[in-house]
């Protein structure tokens, strides 16, 4: 059901990036697609389904990411797809989402504003909501990136996965825990917006009033109680990393590997440079799931000097 053009993506040790990391590093790079992120996976499950059921419109709320994966994979079987997102969402993003064909709705907002609007759209209309990280579609689409770990027969003992609504943290978590239970489970999230791994640690749906980072991809307030529950029962760990970390892996990433991505494909990257001591000698796997940056703020953070 999902197109191959997003699956068997790149797995690779990535050894330049050794030496500043104190431990073995491999990259599973999520972003060699149409729409340049894992979401694709999801996306294209729901579109399946959908286009299976006679149905021919459905509405989400999306930071960027989801909403162009769910235009393309709609796109292609005739959907009718509305996308609202935060008129402060990334511009490149909102600029992608319209070329792909879909309705774009902007909220004066942030994305759990943009969530409700989009619950309220599917109501009125009478058409499909999809809700990342809740509809399990989106889920089992970004658990395909754990069957392919899985079967690249891993010698690693960790995987760092970025962590905002969950569906990658939990889709990976359960494949890895049911058929490679020893390997480490390590979600990350930045201590701008801690919600999901404040509610992991405490074991029950913490929110928070705002949420302020760079990594817009993972930027979310109020967790949800069925991810979570899911998270409980496939996370090892949740971690916390600053800013200065994230830009610190952004630019690890491209001076070292060659790989321009957004804020949140560096999470993983940025929590080894926040604990070097924990991953020394050790194998990890750090999942880059997004590379839709804007070109001008990555300059900024990342110095146009490198580039």
């Amino acid at each position: 059901m999902i197109d191959p053009v997003f699956l068997d993506t790149p797995l690779y040790r990535c050894e330049a990036l050794e030496p500043g990391l104190g431990c073995a590093v491999s990259i599973k790079l999520e972003t060699a697609n149409p729409v340049r992120s894992f979401k694709g996976r999801g996306t294209e499950l729901v579109a399946s389904l959908l286009a299976g059921n006679g149905s021919r419109a459905a509405v989400c709320a999306s930071a960027g990411n989801l909403g162009q994966a769910l235009a393309w994979s709609g796109r292609g079987r005739g959907l009718d797809v509305t996308v609202v997102a935060s008129r402060h969402a990334t511009v490149a993003k909102l600029d992608r989402i319209r070329a792909l064909g879909a309705r774009l709705e902007l909220v004066d907002g942030d994305h759990e504003l943009a969530r409700e609007r989009a619950a309220d759209i599917a109501r009125h209309d009478g058409i499909r909501l999809v809700e990342d990280s809740l509809d399990i579609e989106t889920c089992e689409g970004a658990a395909t990136i754990g069957l392919e770990l899985v079967d690249a027969a891993p010698s690693f003992d960790a995987v760092l996965i970025a962590l905002g609504g969950g569906a990658m943290a939990t889709g990976v978590g359960h494949v890895v825990k049911a058929l490679a239970p020893d390997v480490e489970v390590i979600c990350v999230q930045p201590l701008g917006a801690p919600a999901m791994t404040h509610s992991w640690r405490r074991r029950r749906v913490v929110t928070t009033d705002s949420a302020d980072t760079i990594a817009d991809g993972v930027a979310g307030r109020c967790p949800i109680p069925a991810v979570l529950d899911d998270l409980l029962l496939v996370a090892d760990d949740a971690v916390l990393v600053k800013e200065e970390s994230i830009i610190a892996g952004m630019r690890m990433l491209l001076d070292h590997a060659g790989l321009v991505v957004e804020p949140s494909a560096a999470l993983g990257v940025a929590a080894i440079l926040e604990d070097r001591d924990r991953f020394a000698g050790r194998h990890v796997v750090s999942i880059v799931c997004g590379s839709n940056v804007d070109v001008d703020a990555y300059h900024r953070w990342v110095g146009a000097a490198t580039l």
